[in-house]
């Protein structure tokens, strides 16, 4: 990193912990989906680190709670502690709002995320990638929209990828795909084209009351959990972990998109390695965005969740 007109600069190899550094988030009530491992939990960690009170929303308490261990380790006293929430069961997002004990939320990171090379459902039947990746995500900002617009800075950041620019076009006859047309990567890039598109949406209709919302590529094969329900997508990861990110570096852009001020600079927009980047021209299209919020409206409608704010 280096100084660049007073202001730092950070890039590739920068950690997590080298963005937060300088920064008090004492205060500050902040969510990490799939904060158990990986990117997600260096991500929490970091941020609790700085003062920031970070709940861990994870779907297994065990490993949940593992992490949350290992962060309070790292820093005796800080504010971090475990939540249940499984993005693929509508019922359990609605109890994680239910029984959330916070009247403001400050960030929301949605960073939990899966890719598989076979064949899943959500509870609900929707395809799993797109499911927990994308529909999970609405559901839930849905439901912490109030909180996080009683705050006067609120924050969305959408834990993307490089693949959200395959497909190219995101084909509405095929999404969710079904069992019958079903292929791994590209379910997970539709699912992380819709991270994008999600961004942009919130931006363009919660921007004027004060909210941020951004995406990001956290970097290619970074070391986490995101491949365990495919043996393949796992030894390709761990054959090509000495050559990516750390976990702390891949979890960097997210604690960039929390933290950096002024955060309008980063308001409906797209980062990798801490710097604003190009997303696919599908992800620019208002158009598209439209229409996968209307239909996002429909795939959530089982769980009756009451007006967005």
């Amino acid at each position: 990193m280096a100084a660049n007109n007073g202001k730092q600069e950070f890039g590739a190899r920068s950690s997590a912990y080298d963005v937060v550094a300088g920064h008090d988030l004492s205060g500050r009530t902040i969510i990490v989906t799939g904060a158990n491992t990986g990117i997600g939990e260096w991500t929490a960690r970091a941020l609790a680190g700085a003062g920031a009170r970070v709940i861990f929303a994870c779907r297994q308490p065990a490993s949940g709670n593992a992490a949350v261990a290992r962060t309070r380790d790292a820093h005796p006293g800080c504010k971090a502690e475990f939540a249940q929430l499984d993005l693929a069961s509508f019922a359990s997002i609605t109890r994680f709002t239910d029984h959330l004990d916070a009247d403001r939320i400050d960030a929301l990171i949605c960073n939990a995320g899966l890719v598989r090379t076979s064949w899943a459902e959500t509870e609900e039947g929707f395809e799993r990638t797109v499911g927990v990746c994308h529909i999970g995500h609405f559901l839930l900002a849905r439901l912490l929209m109030p909180r996080m617009l009683a705050c006067a800075a609120p924050r969305v950041v959408m834990v993307s990828s490089l693949s959200h620019r395959s497909p190219a076009k995101l084909d509405f006859d095929r999404l969710p795909m079904t069992r019958e047309n079903f292929r791994g990567m590209t379910a997970y890039g539709q699912a992380k084209l819709c991270n994008v598109l999600m961004a942009k949406s919130l931006q363009s209709r919660y921007g004027g009351r004060g909210l941020v919302a951004c995406a990001l590529h956290p970097g290619t094969l970074v070391t986490t959990d995101i491949g365990r329900n495919s043996k393949i997508f796992g030894a390709l990861m761990k054959l090509v972990s000495p050559f990516t990110k750390s976990p702390s570096q891949g979890a960097a852009t997210s604690v960039y998109a929390t933290v950096h001020e002024p955060a309008s600079e980063l308001a409906g927009q797209y980062l990798q390695n801490c710097q604003i980047t190009p997303s696919s021209s599908e992800a620019n299209d208002p158009t598209v965005a439209d229409r996968l919020w209307t239909a996002s409206e429909q795939w959530i409608a089982a769980a009756q969740p009451p007006a967005w704010p």
